[in-house]
């Protein structure tokens, strides 16, 4: 790379964890998970695109590589995906680190850049340089390094007084580089940033650049901009890497720079990690059909001379001239396979060194022996027969056919491998390319609109979004009004209103009016992209079954190459003592000729491919299928897991019910007026962030106003003049709230609370509030001035499928709890609707995890769904835990299955497709095995003696290929996958 402008050199840091950038309170219900895998603070995690696999033997190989260097924490490699993600510790290993091990172990890696280098916040603490002018004397120096050092977030402050500098460590989630500049010009000094420690980097590709003048330009252009690192042109891809420094220049700015700088001559756009990934599978598969081509090409001559050219006289004859020591046919034959054996198979020699290198074996070098043994022998034959005038049969066709055979399976599997991927490709072009940006001046004035890459969108902008065309980033409605259809992101098909301050999620669709969005999530952060992110990382999981695959693969070639040795010794000394007749050789043949034929087949026939393909084909179908369906799947281990589920226990609020809770029933027992009741409790309850608060709000600001319209938030039913004035207020969690309102105390909560505080619950209240429990509704008790004076009856109406649902896993065989922490009287009134037989209430927070753990003693796999903060401990805690959709991130992180559409119906999906899965992987392993099972004795000439069968070494190879592809076809049939619907759910029969 060609360095960027000049600068100071900084010094390192060890690395740190990510600081949680600031969330937008309005898009706290769109948001998902940052990461779910928590990661050590001075470690960072990468992923590699790992060119040169062909097996599983391969990524054993790369993965063992990976998790010798000191400092890797996990790696792990996908197959299917070319991929390597590592986590290692950033204060030992270095990114080129990771890339060199790869490299050293005989294979090409590219470290990926991350999918946008906007909106995202730095590892841990930076270090920043400012200049500082004003100062004249050790006292000034003490004067500024003191107010560096109190400021919250600044970890370290030096100060040089010679150099007129100072260079400060400080976290960027606490204090930014702006504060820090406000804080020195406070104390009367001059101050500016200089750059920062962190560096972004970012892809472009440029059209514009056709000469070498053309590329100076560029490179004196960007050399000028402030905050380049470094930077590579690479004319003939127009591709150009970029490394800068984010808190000096955003990648915005540096697009507008180059463009500015060139009069609008050179034309910038972001490349994708996804787009660039995709192009080269895209190019692989393109490399292998050629190869595939080019290898058919001249094995047709060599057809030719073998079956058809005997019967044309003249052209055989031509043939059978000599030329030199060997026949015209013999040349031409050697000649063609040379070239497919040395010039197209070169990639087969390569890779097979590459295993050998590292100690280990696979399908490359299988091939590799077998052509190599064919090949060999055969020009040896013809320098035999030169010699000594005894000419044996040659087997240059065996090397041809088997390396075009080979390379025919492998542009097959590359086309089945990547239909597996199609739903990361379909949600990455949900993703809009571009987006009309609204700039405005300081004042807010409108000054234009122009049309920018949507990767260079950043937080705070104001974007346009017309008629039909997708929202650019998560954000937030400043002006207009439309409908939006969120189908594709949360698979509700219902378009919905969105009007002022409504969020937005990017990629969605703007249905009618001309909408003005202010972006708060963009690039990595968005909803879109970690779903993508999600899904990707589950597709490069591993189950357990996998990697027990993957073992077997790294000691299957060793044993076939050991066999095939056996093979060759057995047919030869049978030959050699008679055991078999002569008129079973090939003409002018020998038992070693037809010894080493026998022993070719069982080395081609025998690659454990699709041994290694049988899980994560399946896998990464599953999880696309899921996506597809509104199921987020984390990981291959979540899918085994979620297979063999035998509880599921569910959280009632928001979970069972639609966690929009109502007052349905105000009573009062002392001749108090209704009215009055109700503006006493909503005056209480006005400062309590509890949903029961806000229902009883909503609920008392409607008979105060007479209100038709529809439930508002606390904040909107508290209006100045017709509360109470509220003092001493505190809630009591799991009771309820308490306060004075004109020196009178009020409590209003549960019979815990009245007890506690010494209130007489009458026969006549409790008889009350015993029927709202027996039916299905939660009894509020409020007491004014130490006498209880009414009732509240709240309902959570349970949702529409939840009945439907519970009895569906019963027919599944699978055993549906409920956990709340409401009282027993309305746990099982609501656990009677719905047939839930096993119930556990009044259980605090922290509790639900204990009622899973007490299930999963006799080693039963248990699930667990919930939506809310306090179900987070209890969804960590089970073997399976399933988060709805539309609850916090909390509760997503902790999850192994999200669902997104935030609907029982899915938890049935879950585990169907989780069964379905690994029916599917146990017949992918039937048919790997059995392959083997079945072929290795017809390989190895066991059913040549009694029936005469026997695989010529070609027809091995084809047999290797085709394999490969039936298991990676087996499991693109889950594409076909349907999820129950309701009407099917109890139709399912336990098997």
């Amino acid at each position: 790379m060609a360095p960027g402008a000049g600068g100071l050199q900084l010094t390192s840091l060890a690395g740190g964890s990510r600081a949680a950038t600031a969330d937008s309170d309005d898009l706290e219900d769109v948001r998902l998970l940052d990461s779910y895998d928590k990661i050590d603070a001075e470690a960072r995690r990468i992923q590699v695109t790992v060119t040169g696999m062909t097996c599983a033997a391969c990524s054993n190989s790369v993965e063992s590589a990976l998790k010798s260097l000191d400092g890797v924490i996990s790696a792990s490699v996908a197959l299917l995906q070319n991929k390597a993600d590592v986590v290692f510790n950033s204060a030992l290993l270095k990114d080129e680190d990771i890339k060199n091990a790869i490299e050293d172990a005989g294979f090409e890696a590219d470290i990926l850049p991350e999918s946008s280098t906007v909106g995202k916040m730095p590892h841990g603490t930076l270090v920043g340089q400012f200049t500082i002018g004003g100062m004249t004397c050790a006292a000034c120096v003490n004067s500024v390094e003191g107010i560096l050092r109190s400021l919250p977030g600044v970890k370290r402050a030096v100060v040089a007084l010679a150099t007129s500098s100072g260079e400060v460590e400080y976290d960027p989630g606490v204090i930014s580089k702006d504060d820090i500049v406000n804080a020195i010009e406070d104390c009367g000094f001059e101050a500016s940033f200089l750059q920062s420690n962190e560096q972004d980097k970012i892809i472009l590709g440029v059209v514009g650049v056709y000469s070498v003048i053309d590329g100076q330009v560029l490179e004196g252009i960007i050399s000028s901009i402030k905050g380049v690192r470094q930077f590579h042109f690479d004319q003939i891809s127009g591709e150009l890497d970029v490394l800068f420094d984010p808190e000096v220049l955003s990648s915005r700015s540096l697009v507008d720079a180059i463009h500015g700088g060139s009069n609008g001559k050179f034309i910038l756009h972001v490349r994708s990690p996804y787009t660039r990934m995709a192009s080269k599978g895209v190019e692989e598969i393109s490399t292998i059909f050629r190869l595939f081509v080019s290898s058919l090409l001249l094995s047709i001559p060599l057809f030719f001379v073998r079956v058809v050219c005997p019967h044309i006289p003249m052209v055989y004859s031509l043939l059978l001239r000599r030329c030199g020591p060997f026949l015209t046919s013999d040349w031409l034959k050697w000649a063609l396979v040379s070239l497919i054996q040395f010039v197209i198979g070169k990639r087969f020699y390569i890779a097979a060194g590459r295993a050998l290198r590292n100690g280990s074996t696979n399908m490359d070098v299988l091939v590799a022996v077998g052509t190599t043994a064919s090949y060999v022998y055969s020009v040896c034959a013809l320098l035999y027969g030169a010699l000594t005038g005894f000419w044996s049969p040659t087997y240059f066709e065996t090397s041809a056919m088997l390396i075009t055979f080979v390379l025919l399976g492998k542009y097959l599997e590359c086309l089945a491998k990547g239909k597996t991927s199609d739903a990361i490709k379909k949600l990455v072009e949900l993703a809009p390319a571009t987006a009309l940006l609204v700039v405005k001046d300081k004042g807010g004035k409108f000054i234009e609109e122009r049309e920018i890459d949507c990767l260079l969108v950043q937080p705070g902008d104001t974007l346009k979004v017309l008629p039909g065309a997708k929202i650019p980033a998560d954000g937030i409605v400043t002006w207009g009004s439309s409908y939006v259809n969120e189908s594709m992101v949360t698979g509700e098909s219902v378009p919905i209103l969105k009007e002022v301050n409504a969020s937005v999620i990017g990629g969605t669709i703007n249905l009618h009016g001309v909408l003005h969005v202010q972006a708060a999530k963009v690039g990595s952060e968005t909803v879109l992209s970690q779903i993508i992110s999600l899904v990707e990382t589950a597709q490069m999981s591993k189950a357990p079954i996998q990697k027990f695959a993957d073992y077997v693969a790294s000691i299957f070639v060793p044993l076939v190459v050991s066999l095939a040795l056996l093979t060759l010794l057995c047919w030869y000394i049978a030959g050699s003592i008679g055991a078999y007749p002569d008129d079973w050789l090939p003409e002018n043949g020998n038992h070693f000729v037809f010894a080493l034929m026998f022993s070719i087949s069982v080395v081609v026939i025998a690659c454990p491919c699709a041994l290694g393909l049988a899980t994560p084909t399946a896998v990464m179908v599953a999880t696309g299928v899921g996506a597809n369906n509104g199921v987020l799947i984390k990981g291959g281990d979540a899918l085994e897991r979620a297979q063999r589920v035998k509880y599921v226990i569910f959280d009632k609020t928001g979970t069972l019910t639609q966690g929009k809770a109502t007052v349905t029933t105000a009573k009062t027992f002392t001749g108090m007026e209704r009215g009055e009741f109700l503006k006493l409790v909503a005056s209480a309850e006005a400062s309590s962030e509890h949903p029961l608060a806000k229902a009883i709000l909503s609920y008392a600001r409607h008979f105060h106003f007479f209100d038709t319209g529809t439930e508002n938030d606390a904040g909107d039913d508290v209006k100045t003049g017709w509360l109470f004035d509220v003092s001493d207020f505190s809630a009591l969690p799991g009771r309820g709230v308490q306060c004075l309102i004109d020196g009178k105390r009020i409590l209003v909560g549960n019979r815990k609370l009245m007890a506690e505080n010494g209130i007489h619950i009458s026969t006549e209240v409790e008889n009350f509030v015993v029927e709202l429990e027996e039916s299905a509704k939660t009894g509020i008790l409020v007491a004014y001035n130490d006498i209880l004076t009414g009732v509240l009856g709240i309902a959570d109406p349970l949702k529409r499928e939840a009945s439907v649902v519970i009895e569906g896993l019963q027919k599944m065989g699978v055993t549906p709890v409920m956990v709340t922490g409401d009282n027993w009287r309305t746990a099982r009134a609501v656990a009677k609707e719905v047939s839930i037989q096993d119930v556990r209430a009044e259980v605090m927070p922290a509790g639900k995890a204990d009622v899973v753990r007490s299930f999963q003693k006799d080693g039963s796999i248990v699930a667990m769904v919930g939506d809310g903060i306090n179900d987070s401990p209890a969804l960590a805690a089970a073997d399976v835990g399933m988060a709805i959709g539309a609850g916090t991130d909390i509760a997503i992180e902790a999850a192994d299955y999200v669902l997104m559409r935030n609907n029982l119906e899915d938890v049935i999906t879950a585990i169907d497709l989780s069964r379905k899965t690994f029916s599917r992987i146990r017949l992918n392993y039937v048919f790997a095995m059995a392959y083997n099972v079945v072929a290795l004795p017809v390989a190895a000439g066991v059913l040549y003696p009694s029936l005469g069968i026997k695989l010529p070494p070609w027809v091995a190879g084809a047999c290797m290929a085709l394999s490969s592809v039936s298991v990676v076809c087996s499991s693109l049939l889950l594409k076909r996958y349907r999820r129950p619907r309701l009407t099917a759910i109890l139709e399912i029969i336990v098997e």
